[in-house]
């Protein structure tokens, strides 16, 4: 198991994809998966080509999706300002299973594993690298 640490900014997003790449060929498992999984209930886990337009296309969506100004009970609740995180982050999910042969993570060619903030401010976000597999 590793854990990696990233400052992130409000909607940032990280690309995990060398990291896991490497945490993969350092393990002493050849075929298998890799779980990587967001600590904390406002960031996420997914893939997406990791480009500049969508880099701006994917949290302008997501705000459509979960708009920051709607009335969230959560707010209420809690007197905070982060209901449309914690929705967005529950939409996209906490961890991605990504299998791997020959210690070759099975990506699309455009893929990359990505680290989302959804919060409303910049947070620290632990991200946690778990190999399935049997050693050989």
């Amino acid at each position: 198991m590793k854990i990696l640490e990233f400052e992130v900014e409000r909607d940032g997003m990280v690309d995990l994809t060398e990291e896991i790449k490497r945490f993969v060929k350092e393990s002493k498992v050849n075929d298998g998966a890799v779980l990587v999984f967001s600590v904390g209930s406002t960031g996420a886990i997914t893939t997406i080509e990791y480009e500049p337009g969508l880099k701006k296309d994917f949290p302008a969506i997501m705000e459509k999706i979960a708009p920051y100004n709607y009335p969230y009970e959560h707010h209420k609740t809690w007197g905070d300002d982060n209901g449309s995180s914690h929705v967005k982050a529950s939409i996209v999910g906490p961890s991605v299973l990504i299998p791997f042969k020959n210690k070759e993570l099975m990506l699309g060619t455009w893929q990359q594993v990505v680290l989302i903030n959804f919060d409303t401010r910049k947070r620290r976000r632990k991200v946690v690298l778990q190999i399935l597999g049997e050693v050989e």
